[in-house]
């Protein structure tokens, strides 16, 4: 049954702006058009996950031994967000749990549409299940567990088959995957564009196919209108809309790093709040994998009696989290006099301006990890098909590392400094006023990078 196409978002596609379109390239067409793709993609790496699967579950019990931690912790999720930056949501096309949603879904979806309390508040559970998830890691250390991380795995994959089931096209992958909410949430920095031509698609009679599909081709997997899309946020580069769209009216561009971000037009306050929360997040990973760590640790149990470790995180963890929200909304408060708009309406808008910084935060601590622990992911791999190979994880030094980190904090903070002063712009024009809505942003983009550079210089312990 074709699904009617949401009328809400605006076009977003500039007019008078002619980037390249890289359906231009024969070859780049060829691929994006061919019924193989994306599942020449799809295959090696749902093949890849069946090994790591099978790794964490079945593989020695110590992540220092294990194939399947090394693979997942060491070398995916440092990497994953990195394929964020240069392609959007280019790994949600590709992602097992999606691919297995879609053969659930042939073989007994029946097909009923996303509930209206997921459309409504998906992004709330979105944001709550990231958080869940990495406090449940530390208390019960799931990185540092091959079982924990398999478990995780299996939930995960349970979640995705009931779904898959029951509902229609990708709802758990729009509505409720933690990783669709992060990945979702960077796209928007992402440096690939998909759009429509306006022009031709105000003639287009073809009943929304590149929204509901074609006899050959599925319909759009998360639900988003070519025609009237504004954000990559919801676009996974699968294509699908390319197939079918029967006038070539869809072009593939590359943009600017963050320049969605200059042009939001519905700020959603949930997807602001989803930027501060994983800005509190990396904070409190990287102090959790610090040597001071432990001295605070023992600090916090001379002082209050605690002993309870999951006490004493849980609340580090909210205060860490809460900090940069309740900074956000202090900003807000404090450009609410000269932009003459709400304090919501300020904290929704400028929270957009924070990814940038968000983006290179996580990547910079990502990035200790894949450089200081990435030849384990050879060992460990090696010695399940009998190799024996060990020695120094590293591959660069921790100079080259610092150098890297502080590299990539320098600019993101710029980059959410430029982000907050275009959306003044945007707002209030060249202006004293802009100047004045932009700087308690500004002030905080700055703090924050600020106190990752300090946590970035004390040494950090590894996960394998």
């Amino acid at each position: 049954r074709p699904v009617s196409a949401p009328t809400r978002e605006r076009p977003a596609r500039e007019r008078g702006a002619r980037e390249r379109n890289l359906l231009d390239n024969r070859a780049f067409a060829a691929l994006v058009r061919s019924r193989w793709y994306p599942a020449v993609f799809q295959i090696p790496v749902a093949a890849v996950f069946g090994f790591v699967a099978y790794q964490l579950l079945a593989g020695p019990a110590t992540a220092h031994d294990n194939a399947g931690t090394a693979l997942m912790w060491v070398l995916w999720w440092p990497v994953v967000p990195i394929t964020f930056l240069l392609l959007g949501r280019f790994w949600c096309a590709v992602c097992p749990f999606a691919t297995l949603s879609d053969l659930v879904q042939r073989l007994v979806g029946v097909n009923r549409p996303a509930p209206r309390f997921l459309k409504a508040y998906g992004i709330w559970l979105i944001d709550a299940s990231f958080i869940a998830i990495t406090w449940a890691d530390h208390v019960w250390g799931i990185v540092e567990s091959p079982w924990g991380s398999g478990m995780l795995l299996l939930l995960l994959t349970t979640a995705v088959v009931v779904s898959g089931a029951f509902f229609q096209r990708r709802t758990f992958c729009r509505y409720l995957c933690f990783l669709g909410g992060l990945s979702g949430n960077y796209a928007r920095a992402g440096m690939v564009q998909l759009r429509t031509d306006p022009d031709i698609c105000a003639t287009c009679t073809s009943k929304a196919a590149c929204f509901n599909g074609t006899a050959t081709t599925a319909p759009c997997p998360l639900f988003s209108f070519p025609r009237t899309m504004d954000s990559m946020a919801n676009c996974n580069l699968c294509a699908n809309c390319v197939k079918s769209c029967p006038h070539d009216a869809i072009a593939i561009t590359v943009r600017p790093p963050a320049k969605e971000l200059w042009l939001v037009g519905r700020a959603r306050i949930e997807e602001s709040f989803l930027a501060m929360a994983i800005m509190g997040i990396v904070l409190i990973q990287n102090l959790t994998m610090l040597g001071i760590w432990r001295d605070l640790l023992d600090r916090i149990e001379v002082h209050t009696g605690i002993t309870s470790y999951p006490v004493i995180f849980t609340l580090a963890f909210v205060v860490a989290v809460a900090a940069p929200v309740a900074l956000l909304a202090a900003a807000a408060w404090a450009a609410a006099p000269a932009s003459r708009e709400t304090i919501r309406q300020n904290f929704a808008r400028f929270g957009y301006a924070l990814i940038p910084l968000d983006v290179a935060a996580h990547l910079a601590h990502n990035l200790f990890h894949l450089l200081a622990e990435g030849r384990s992911v050879i060992y460990s791999v090696g010695r399940v098909f009998g190799g024996s190979g060990e020695g120094s994880a590293a591959v660069v030094g921790t100079g080259t590392i610092q150098v890297l980190q502080y590299t990539l904090l320098a600019a993101g903070a710029a980059l959410s400094v430029y982000t907050a002063r275009r959306i003044a712009v945007g707002r209030h024009g060249e202006t004293v006023r802009a100047r004045d809505v932009a700087k308690p942003v500004v002030a905080i983009v700055l703090l924050f990078a600020v106190v990752n550079a300090v946590l970035f210089a004390l040494p950090m312990a590894h996960r394998m």
